[in-house]
């Protein structure tokens, strides 16, 4: 049986929709690490989906780090001003950024292979389609800078 217990959570641990999580404790018999597993994929084809939309609207969020040593610019797209806005959006893009400043990769291909500094079992690409989950638009990583002395 599923509760509402389980489905809050589900919520807290995924951010995704509550409906969302109820339908996915449901199909995995209030299974949570499968429920996790099941919304995974579920938004790793909705992303599929989204790929085709434009995102032309986004932040270019800043990191500086090492006593102003290390800089960091990052441009990331959505497909609206209101997701660009959103707090959860803009924390993404300086915790990639912070990554960037970290990982030093050369290009947006390889930054999106790399595990994420703040949760090792997760690529890049993964908080970005995450990302697409939880908003519900195309996210993506358009450039990146990073300067140091």
């Amino acid at each position: 049986m599923v509760t509402a217990q389980m489905v809050k959570e589900l919520r807290e641990t995924t951010g995704a929709g509550m409906m969302d999580c109820k339908k996915a404790l449901v199909e995995t018999n209030g299974n949570i690490d499968k429920a996790i597993d099941y919304l995974r994929e579920k938004g790793l084809s909705a992303a599929a989906k989204k790929s085709g939309r434009i995102a032309a609207e986004g932040i270019v969020e800043s990191y500086i780090h090492g006593g102003g040593k290390i800089g960091v610019l990052i441009e990331v797209n959505c497909e609206t001003d209101f997701v660009a806005q959103n707090e959860e959006f803009v924390s993404a893009a300086n915790q990639i950024a912070m990554h960037i400043g970290a990982m030093q990769p050369a290009d947006v291909t390889e930054l999106l292979d790399q595990p994420f500094i703040m949760n090792p079992e997760m690529t890049i690409k993964q908080v970005v389609e995450g990302l697409t989950q939880k908003t519900g638009e195309r996210v993506e990583i358009g450039s990146f800078v990073r300067y140091s002395i």
